[in-house]
């Protein structure tokens, strides 16, 4: 019976969180500096889901993008958080976001089969969680990707690493090949930006921005010292990353979607970086109404 009470509990904190906006939205109230600002809980990794969604709030941010293979928690550590948990798992994860008054806008990177069985799992689960977006790499599957972008109205955000100099097949790193994939396809069908990655590459995040125009639908926003190497991320403006210049460029594009903060740095402690980011975003935004 505690159980049961325990399970209805869940439940009913799980359906208050529910939004009730149009699915794929991302509602205002989840926005700073005018952006639908995230943590994506990979900063996170050394931690439990659980313990991302209460960093995540310590941040500042309002917005939570999983990944999926995190443990649950830590009183659950053998739980893996991703699209096959079950619904009294989702509904757990669902309460510890209400508590904190975060929601949780996009799932990845993930891969995603082109069998549409396999495919569907993955927007299920999107649509439990009231996702904006599924962020992959799978361009290969792009044909049921956007089959099923268009029925469960969610987003699918194309990723990318950094370039491969020893793996040319690797082409995703490259906007120009992201925007002619997406050309004439469906408009919920785009980038996921990852600003760092460009970075790594020697691409400058605005131009790679311009080049996307209109299909930029979220982004991994990440500031770094140098271009054409890799680096910690480090807190926003203080780097190459043309941070104000992506942030503007975007407001002008009318982006809507889901900007995470990535930092993959000071893995341990790295909270008051990323509340430095949130902070630097929420002042752009007051500066620039």
């Amino acid at each position: 019976m505690k159980k049961l009470n325990a399970a209805l509990t869940l439940a009913a904190l799980a359906a208050i969180f529910t939004v009730t906006a149009r699915a794929g939205t991302i509602p205002d109230e989840y926005k700073i500096g005018g952006f639908a600002l995230a943590c994506q809980a990979w900063s996170f990794n050394r931690f439990s889901a659980m313990e991302a969604i209460e960093k995540t709030a310590a941040t500042g941010a309002r917005c939570i993008e999983f990944f999926p293979g995190q443990k649950l928690s830590k009183e659950e550590p053998t739980v893996k958080w991703d699209h096959n948990a079950s619904d009294e798992v989702i509904a757990k994860v669902k309460a510890k976001l209400a508590e904190h008054k975060i929601k949780a806008v996009n799932y990845g990177v993930v891969g995603v089969p082109a069998d549409e069985a396999g495919a569907r799992k993955i927007f299920e689960f999107a649509k439990k969680m009231d996702l904006y977006g599924i962020t992959t790499e799978s361009h290969g599957s792009i044909e049921v990707l956007e089959k099923l972008a268009k029925e469960y109205d969610i987003r699918v955000c194309f990723h990318e690493h950094p370039r491969r100099e020893k793996d040319p097949t690797y082409k995703i790193w490259n906007p120009h090949f992201v925007a002619e994939l997406c050309k004439d396809r469906d408009p919920r069908v785009g980038a996921c930006a990852d600003t760092g990655h460009w970075q790594t590459s020697a691409l400058k995040p605005l131009d790679c921005i311009k080049i996307l125009t209109g299909r930029v639908l979220s982004s991994h926003l990440k500031d770094r010292a140098e271009f054409g190497k890799g680096g910690p991320d480090i807190v926003y403006g203080t780097g190459q990353g043309q941070i104000a210049e992506v942030l503007a460029e975007l407001k002008a594009q009318k982006f809507e979607g889901n900007i995470s903060i990535e930092y993959e740095n000071k893995w341990d402690n790295n909270v008051p970086d990323m509340k430095e980011c949130v902070e630097f975003v929420r002042k752009w935004g007051e500066a620039n109404k």
